[in-house]
C-alpha cells in the first residue's frame, strides 16, 4: 500500500486516531512517500531486493542459506547505545534507579527540531504489528514508523506484522505508537550509502503515554522498536498498571516420558547462555525439551488461578559468535536458512561464518569491513569485536499458545533470588544529577552531556 503524496494520501485505515497520527509524523518528517507494510511474502521479496541493490544485503547461496541475506553496518553503529536511552516518565523517580531520565517536554523539545525533515528523500513505512500470537489474551499490539527498509524486513520476522495486526489494531482501537529514522535525510539527487545512519543518536521511551520514538541508528533494538524498548521497557509500564509481568526471561517446555508437559520460566542477564538452556537438547533418554522463549516473557494470571506465559517475540535474534553445534546445536539449526546476519563474516561460496561454528575457519573470508581475511595472516577479528552479531535473527520459533507455569504458591516459592540484583538491570546507568540537561550544538541538535 504505497502513497506518492504523503500528506494528502487516502487514508489506509478506518481507524482515525491511526491514520491521524500517521499524517502527524509524515508531516514532521517529510518522507518523499508512505508505504503501510501488510507482511506479505511478495513485499519480503520487494524490500529484500532493495536492499541488495542499494548494497545493504548480499544475497547467500541459496543452496545453502536459502532466503538469507549477509549484511555489515556502518562501524560506528553496532551495539544498543545504552548511554543515549533514555525514560521520558513524568515523574523521575518512576525511571527507576539505573536508567537515564530526561523530563517528557524536554525530550519533545528536542525531537521536534531533529525530526523535523528527517525522512526527506526517503520512504516512511507504516509497521502494524502484534507482540504475541495474534488473538492472545496477553498479547499487545504496536505501530512502527520508519524510513528504514531494514527494519521493515526485521520486523516482519521477529513480529506478527502486516495486515491481520493492522486489523487486531481496528478492532481493538489501542496500540503502543513507535517512530524511528535513521536522521540521514536526503538531497535531491544525492547518492545513498548501504547503511545510513548519524552520530546523534537517542532512544526515548514515553511510558505514560505508551510511545517510543528513536533517532540515529538503524541497528539492532535501537531500530527494532518491538524488541526491548516496547516488549520490556513500555511494556513493562503496561504491565506495573494491568496487573500482569513483563520479565527479561526465558520460557521452557519440558516433558518427562509419560507424563505431562511443565513450564518453566528463567531469569538471567544478557550474555550468559540463557538462549543455550532455553535451546536444551536432553541427555537423559525419552524425555523432551521445547523452546517457547529465548529472552521474553509476558505473563498473566488466569481465571484459574494460575500463571500463564507467552513469548511476546515471534523469532530469534542473538548474538552468533560462540554458537556452534557442540555449544547449541538447535540455534546452529534454526538458522538453514530465513535469517539475516549482521556482521559475520562471509565465505567464498556464499555462506556465512563466524568463531566457534566450527573447529576450524574456511580458508579464506571476507571480514565484517569487507576486507579479505585468512587463518593465521589476519590478526584483526573476521566479525565485529566488541559487539559481534548481535543481529542474527531467524525467521523460526513463536509457539501459538501459551504456557501453563503453574499455581501462584509454587511460583511464588520459586521466584528468582537474584531478580532485584544490578547485574539484571535493563537499562543504563542513571545520569549523575547535575548532568540530565541537554545542551544544543551549533546545529541546534540536542545532545546530552
Amino acid at each position: 500500500m504505497v502513497s506518492a503524496d504523503p500528506i494528502d494520501e487516502p487514508t489506509q485505515t478506518s481507524l482515525p486516531e491511526l491514520a491521524g497520527w500517521v499524517r502527524e509524523i509524515a508531516e514532521l518528517t517529510k518522507p518523499d512517500q508512505v508505504v503501510w507494510c501488510d507482511g506479505s511474502e511478495a513485499e519480503w521479496e520487494r524490500l529484500t531486493s532493495l536492499l541488495v541493490r542499494n548494497g545493504t544485503f548480499t544475497r547467500l547461496n541459496p543452496e545453502l542459506r536459502p532466503n538469507s541475506f549477509w549484511c555489515v553496518s556502518d562501524p560506528s553503529d553496532v551495539a544498543r547505545v545504552e548511554d543515549r536511552t533514555f525514560i521520558c516518565s513524568e515523574k523521575e523517580e518512576d525511571a527507576g534507579p539505573t536508567n537515564n531520565w530526561i523530563a517528557p517536554e524536554e525530550m519533545r523539545k528536542t525531537f521536534a527540531d531533529i525530526f523535523d525533515g528527517c525522512m526527506r528523500g526517503r520512504t516512511m513505512y507504516v509497521i502494524p504489528f502484534c507482540m504475541g500470537p495474534l488473538g492472545s489474551a496477553i498479547s499487545r499490539l504496536g505501530v512502527e514508523i520508519s524510513d528504514s527498509p531494514y527494519v521493515a524486513v526485521s520486523m516482519r520476522i521477529m513480529t506478527r506484522m502486516g495486515t491481520p495486526a493492522l486489523q487486531a489494531i481496528e478492532d481493538s482501537g489501542s496500540f503502543v505508537r513507535a517512530v524511528h529514522s535513521v536522521g540521514a535525510p536526503q538531497g535531491a539527487g544525492e547518492a545513498d550509502v548501504p547503511w545510513p545512519c548519524n552520530q546523534t543518536k537517542y532512544i526515548s521511551h514515553f511510558p505514560e503515554t505508551r510511545e517510543i520514538w528513536s533517532y540515529g541508528s538503524g541497528y539492532g533494538g535501537n531500530a527494532l522498536l518491538g524488541k526491548k524498548c516496547y516488549a520490556l521497557r513500555i511494556a513493562s509500564a503496561m504491565a506495573r498498571d494491568e496487573g500482569w509481568l513483563a520479565e527479561h526471561m526465558l520460557i521452557l517446555k519440558i516433558t518427562p516420558p509419560g507424563a505431562e508437559p511443565k513450564y518453566i520460566a528463567a531469569a538471567f542477564p544478557s550474555a550468559c547462555g540463557k538462549t543455550n538452556l532455553a535451546m536444551l537438547q536432553p541427555s537423559i533418554p525419552d524425555w523432551k525439551v521445547e523452546t517457547i522463549g529465548d529472552d521474553i516473557a509476558w505473563m498473566r494470571f488466569g481465571a484459574d488461578g494460575r500463571l500463564y506465559a507467552i513469548n511476546p517475540e515471534a523469532g530469534f535474534f542473538g548474538v552468533a559468535p560462540g554458537t556452534g553445534m557442540k555449544t547449541n546445536a538447535n540455534a546452529v539449526k534454526a538458522m538453514w536458512g530465513n535469517s539475516i546476519f549482521t556482521n559475520v563474516a562471509l565465505t567464498d561460496d556464499g555462506d556465512v561464518w563466524w568463531e566457534g561454528l566450527t573447529d576450524e575457519p574456511p580458508a579464506h573470508l571476507t571480514d565484517w569491513k569487507g576486507r579479505d581475511w585468512a587463518p593465521g595472516a589476519s590478526q584483526r577479528p573476521v566479525h565485529h569485536p566488541g559487539q559481534p552479531v548481535p543481529d542474527h535473527r531467524a525467521r523460526v520459533g513463536g509457539p501459538g499458545g501459551r504456557a501453563d507455569l503453574g499455581d501462584p504458591v509454587r511460583w511464588q516459592a520459586g521466584q528468582y533470588r537474584a531478580a532485584g540484583d544490578r547485574i539484571l538491570r535493563l537499562g543504563p546507568r542513571r545520569v549523575p544529577r547535575g548532568q540530565r540537561r541537554l545542551r544544543e550544538d551549533r546545529r541546534g541538535r540536542g545532545e546530552g552531556r
